[in-house]
């Protein structure tokens, strides 16, 4: 049963727009295209565009689910939050145990890619690099939310202009027609709906990040009307960055087969020469820390609500619950999730899981479409929330969608995946279980 409290919890401070420079920072449209677009680039030749597309429909569904949960349940707990509320303790804390998985593995795996774009002005070591951007991260995500919504807001304003610098030089210098666009032709072979399918979650991980305005519930004024317009406003302006650069690329590259071990500086190097590429690549790097200083803010979140939910022993849960006197923040919440990718990123060859994170969206938006069916039933169904269009097709197209693409992905990463659930399932059964209902209890500040 839902419960509330009035401690410990976070101040509201943040307005629509402070919210949106987050969580678009968080997506880090800029990053996404010129780290994880390439892959698609490769994979889907001058399908890349159609493909994005694809992914961008699937992330407007999820998104769907996201504002209707994260209206229905406030909380900075955000997905294990709602999947709690609606499917119950068991669902739940695996929701959480896949979070937490996630926010482990990303930030590091995309800290790592500053050295890449680093290259065109100093040689630096990827590790060190990438340990450097997780640990300048998490000192930033210990200031007040405010604060880093304005620095996070110069760094998107970076990152936006990149982008766009890509974009006009593509479409300037096109070497093919829109029709290279609706008739996709893909380096040594043909473009189908596997093809297609098979860069679905590649995409999809592309807009991920819209979810962070959930994160951020309980520190944004009038939630149950901003958290929804936060999720759509964010996506749609993501979808802007990247798709249409992206469109651009395939239309400007002198030949397809470039796309397949090109990347963007190449691209804009053969269109402007040197001098604009290492521009390019110098705002690359700043996306990269954008999204590691959002990913800090939002993972610590998590672990603030988890200790005040008393998922942990005593002592944890104090520690994680601790906000900075001055700043208002769970800072040592912050340092746990933070300081660890600092370690990974030095030492670890932590780029091989990525597979393994697409399959965890996967499962987590399944997760909460599965939720979003329970959402207009019993007392929730009368409970104050933005309410989706088209339900219950919306959810139910998304299940489907996404256990298609599952069905895709390596047995690898899905025995890994597998292997998170059984863990996370053991901690349930043999600790949180056991204990009274009053120990674990998902907490949802009032407004």
């Amino acid at each position: 049963m839902l419960k509330q409290t009035t401690s410990p919890k976070l101040s509201r401070v943040l307005g629509l727009f402070g919210a949106v420079m987050l969580t678009l920072s968080c997506i880090t449209p800029a990053s996404s295209l010129f780290i994880i677009v390439p892959e698609v680039l490769a994979g889907q030749g001058s399908g890349a565009t159609l493909t994005l597309i694809a992914g961008l429909v699937v992330s407007v569904g999820i998104g769907c689910c996201y504002a209707e949960l994260g209206t229905l349940t406030p909380s900075s707990g955000g997905e294990y939050a709602m999947v709690h509320t609606l499917l119950g303790r068991f669902a739940g804390w695996i929701t959480f145990g896949l979070a937490v998985a996630l926010l482990v593995v990303i930030p590091p795996i995309i800290a790592l890619g500053t050295a890449d774009y680093l290259a065109a002005l100093v040689d630096v070591p990827r590790p060190l690099a990438g340990a450097a951007v997780m640990l300048l991260a998490t000192l930033a995500a210990v200031l007040d939310v405010r604060s880093n919504a304005l620095i996070t807001g110069i760094f998107l304003a970076v990152e936006v202009v990149a982008a766009t610098v890509v974009a006009v030089l593509g479409f300037g210098h096109a070497q093919r027609g829109v029709d290279a666009l609706v008739v996709p032709v893909v380096p040594g072979g043909s473009f189908t709906v596997g093809v297609l399918m098979a860069g679905l979650t590649v995409t999809m991980f592309a807009f991920n990040g819209f979810g962070t305005v959930v994160y951020l519930a309980e520190e944004i004024k009038d939630p149950r009307r901003n958290v929804a317009r936060g999720v759509f406003w964010s996506l749609g302006l993501a979808a802007v960055v990247i798709v249409v650069p992206a469109t651009a690329a395939v239309l400007g590259v002198g030949s397809l087969d470039d796309l397949t071990d090109g990347t963007f500086p190449d691209f804009v190097r053969s269109w402007a020469g040197d001098g604009v590429a290492a521009a390019v690549s110098l705002g690359i790097v700043v996306a990269i820390l954008n999204a590691v200083l959002v990913m800090a803010l939002q993972n610590a979140r998590v672990l603030f609500s988890s200790g005040r939910d008393r998922a942990w022993p005593e002592p944890v849960n104090r520690a994680l619950t601790r906000l900075h006197p001055r700043w208002g923040s769970p800072w040592v919440a912050t340092l746990v999730v933070g300081l660890p990718g600092v370690a990974m990123a030095a030492l670890l060859a932590i780029e091989d899981l990525l597979g393994v994170t697409s399959v965890i969206v996967c499962v987590i938006s399944i997760l909460l479409a599965v939720a979003v069916l329970r959402a207009r039933s019993g007392e929730h169904a009368s409970a104050p929330a933005w309410r989706m269009p088209f339900w219950p097709a919306v959810p139910v197209l998304v299940i489907a969608a996404l256990a298609y693409a599952l069905a895709e992905q390596s047995v690898g990463d899905l025995l890994v995946a597998a292997g998170i659930v059984l863990a996370c399932a053991l901690y349930y059964l043999l600790y949180l279980r056991p204990r009274a209902e009053s120990r674990w209890v998902v907490t949802t500040p009032e407004e």
